[in-house]
């Protein structure tokens, strides 16, 4: 028996969750088509059990720069699903401003928050810091770091500022909290990491971990065991600082088809995926990447059944391709769903 079969994930029920790419195009009318799309598609998911939808963050993009806007109205509409970023760049964020967002939505969906972190884009800095101002000593490393732990203070509503004079809600000397604060959000934020490194540091700082479906640290292990290998060192760190439990998810991209109308359909993923299996390290994002389980739902889950660092995840993301129309990410969700996952002992 391995060690990951010991943890409790490898024994309890994994949460199953999607992870999306939503547009604001098309609009007109002051309507977008692409925002009432992502809209539907969380309605959908929660019929069909998912147990949490997340959102890309992306900036001078066709796809979401605003995701708290976007679940707020989620939130709304879809009463059980929980919600969340994956991932949300700290780069290009006010730790204090993003704590009063983060607060308030977590509210108004009444605790189901799923708040993920990153770092940001340093390949393209130079282009993006046209829009968002320069970072001072060039370093993003270090202002992640920075702005995330000034993030975590303001959170875990600790003191943000001290009233110099009195004003009209504090006498002078008071000492200032972010407004307004949701008391379970902090054992519920994740941060996104792409390797050892990464998921070691993120145990250490107390957070949950989201595992993409690639790895920026390419070792002898195949990429599975390498997600799991991963895990297990950052549930010993988080075991160190926090008494609340650790929570790990891994994200997985699947091609589902039960005709050759639906293969040609996602021929594009299937493509891409054998090239990128030919090609592991090389070219200009030397990564890692996961292998596209397709097929029928028996021949995805016989894929998925034996993935390491499934099972020692707590929690199995579907990631959804982009530039796919509403009605094929629809169809994902639900072969996954009902043809797949009856099939994972996991899952059930």
């Amino acid at each position: 028996m391995s060690e990951s079969d010991t943890h409790p994930a490898a024994t309890t029920r994994k949460r199953l969750s999607f992870l999306a790419f939503v547009e604001h195009t098309r609009v007109s009318s002051n309507r977008s088509l692409g925002l009432q799309e992502g809209l539907e598609l969380f309605e959908y998911a929660e019929d069909l059990g998912y147990d949490t939808g997340y959102v890309r963050h992306r900036h001078l993009e066709t796809y979401l720069s605003s995701p708290f806007t976007f679940l707020a109205a989620v939130s709304q509409r879809a009463t059980r699903i929980r919600i969340g970023t994956s991932v949300t760049p700290l780069r290009f964020e006010q730790p204090v401003r993003l704590a009063e967002d983060a607060a308030t939505l977590d509210l108004l969906s009444e605790g189901r928050l799923e708040l993920g972190l990153s770092s940001g884009y340093a390949a393209t800095e130079s282009t993006f810091s046209q829009a968002f101002g320069e970072i001072e000593g060039d370093d993003i490393r270090a202002l992640v770091d920075a702005r995330l732990s000034s993030f975590l203070v303001a959170l875990e509503g600790r003191t943000v500022a001290t009233a110099e004079s009195d004003l009209s809600f504090a006498k002078a000397g008071a000492e200032l909290t972010v407004q307004p604060h949701s008391p379970g959000l902090r054992d519920r934020v994740a941060y996104g990491a792409g390797g050892g490194t990464s998921a070691k540091k993120t145990g250490t700082r107390g957070l949950r971990l989201q595992l993409s479906t690639l790895n920026t640290e390419i070792g002898e292990l195949g990429f599975e065991d390498t997600q799991a290998q991963s895990i297990r060192t950052y549930r010993e760190e988080h075991a160190k600082v926090r008494s609340s439990p650790s929570f790990a998810s891994v994200s997985r991209a699947i091609a589902p088809f039960d005709s050759t109308t639906e293969r040609a359909e996602l021929e594009w993923l299937l493509e891409r995926d054998a090239e990128r299996a030919a090609n592991v390290g090389e070219g200009p994002l030397p990564f890692q990447f996961g292998r596209v389980a397709h097929g029928s739902g028996e021949q995805i889950a016989e894929a998925l059944i034996d993935d390491a660092g499934i099972h020692a995840a707590d929690e199995l993301v579907i990631a959804l391709p982009f530039d796919y129309p509403a009605e094929t990410q629809r169809r994902i969700l639900r072969q996954f769903a009902e043809d797949a996952a009856p099939h994972l002992p996991f899952l059930r």
